[in-house]
């Protein structure tokens, strides 16, 4: 588990330490020089591969490693209801349709038709924090954005965001305190399967309603399937994207040349965007050794555990020039913020275009914020790294 000082990132890493939470770059650059795949004990012991080729390899080689538990920490069953998060946490051939079920509520058009509500409500935010005597950019803005957004694809109650926020947060944040996320998992689950029975005789126009009633091989989805891939629509679609947009706004605070720029220069914001994503990635996802293989020299077991820092392999500088910069005009940027392979996300439309809004709208109304002075800004680690509190000063 956690709690001894870390003695050696190489053979002994803790995802969990405050020190690779608040600052992990140094400590990847280092790895890379020492020992590109590291091993660790702890969480149930796990390697961590900080290349980016190696992670590419590893995330396209779906014959020896499994994504049946996508989970950075192995936690030991607390007894509860223990969901599958299709497509994510599924290998072909289930993976295959179960993802196509779910991409055209993701797509550019779809994801088009979100664009004015979301601006909508980042500006009714917004409003809100110019009357704020202490703003907080993660949690008066950042946070808010996505979860409703989600909500709207599901078609349950947006005033339920405080709610579904405290699911997701202890679901991901705090997944290794079972007396936490279990607790929330069992609320979760049982929300769901009640909108699910609510959906069934009286369909609308939702994500829920419209996996009740699609046909596989002319078949019903099985409930199971369709509650995970409710839990895993909420979970992913918000901790994520909020997380990008929370550390996006933290650079431009701290950040004066960029920030400046892009008030300038609001045309450069979508290839900023990508660079913020690259630079700040928040994602790790796991992978299970599915038979003896062997990565850059690094013997793996059957039922070992991988863990896809996307976040170390954009900060390659194999594969990045300047891969500790943040260069917002950076014109070729192949990052893997979402993934790569089969599972590369299938929201990444929708994330980018409430990150851009969200920006956007932020930069043209508030275009002048630093950090306030004694800010103590908050990350959060594990699943996913971002900001939890960036108290800043508008001016």
């Amino acid at each position: 588990m956690t709690g001894a000082p870390v003695s050696d990132w190489t053979t002994d890493y803790d995802i969990l330490d405050p020190e690779y939470v608040g600052d992990p770059f140094p400590i990847w650059d280092d790895l890379r020089g020492e020992c590109p795949i590291a091993h660790s004990d702890r969480w149930g012991g796990s390697w961590l591969p900080t290349k980016y080729a190696d992670v590419s390899a590893i995330a396209h080689d779906v014959a020896h490693f499994s994504s049946r538990d996508v989970g950075v920490l192995y936690i030991e069953p607390d007894g509860g209801i223990e969901i599958p998060v299709p497509p994510i946490d599924s290998d072909p051939p289930v993976h295959t349709w179960a993802r196509r079920l779910i991409l055209p509520w993701f797509s550019h058009t779809r994801v088009d038709s979100y664009e004015q509500i979301t601006r909508d409500l980042c500006n009714r935010l917004i409003d809100e924090i110019l009357q704020s005597d202490s703003p907080d950019a993660a949690r008066d803005y950042a946070q808010q954005i996505p979860v409703r957004v989600i909500a709207m694809i599901l078609g349950v109650p947006g005033e339920l965001s405080d709610t579904f926020t405290g699911w997701v947060r202890d679901l991901l944040e705090f997944a290794h305190d079972t007396s936490r996320s279990g607790p929330s998992r069992d609320a979760m689950v049982a929300y769901f399967l009640e909108q699910m029975e609510l959906r069934r005789e009286n369909p609308g126009d939702d994500l829920i309603s419209e996996l009740l009633h699609a046909r596989v091989d002319g078949e019903p989805v099985p409930d199971m399937h369709v509650l995970g891939t409710v839990a895993l629509t909420l979970i992913a679609g918000v901790d994520t994207t909020w997380s990008g947009i929370g550390s996006s706004l933290w650079h431009l605070a701290t950040h004066d040349a960029d920030r400046q720029r892009l008030v300038a220069e609001p045309e450069l914001l979508p290839t900023a965007i990508e660079e913020l994503l690259r630079a700040y990635s928040p994602v790790t996802m796991a992978r299970i050794v599915a038979e003896d293989t062997e990565v850059a020299g690094c013997p793996m077991k059957a039922g070992d555990r991988v863990l896809l820092s996307f976040p170390a392999a954009n900060r390659d500088p194999e594969a990045f020039d300047r891969a500790d910069e943040v260069v917002i005009d950076r014109e070729i940027n192949r990052h893997v913020a979402f993934g790569v392979g089969i599972h590369r996300c299938a929201g990444s439309n929708l994330a980018r275009m409430e990150l851009r809004v969200a920006v956007e709208e932020w930069l043209r109304r508030i275009p002048e914020f630093h950090l306030a002075p004694g800010a103590e800004v908050t990350w959060a680690g594990g699943q996913v790294r971002g900001p939890r509190s960036i108290p800043v000063v508008l001016r």
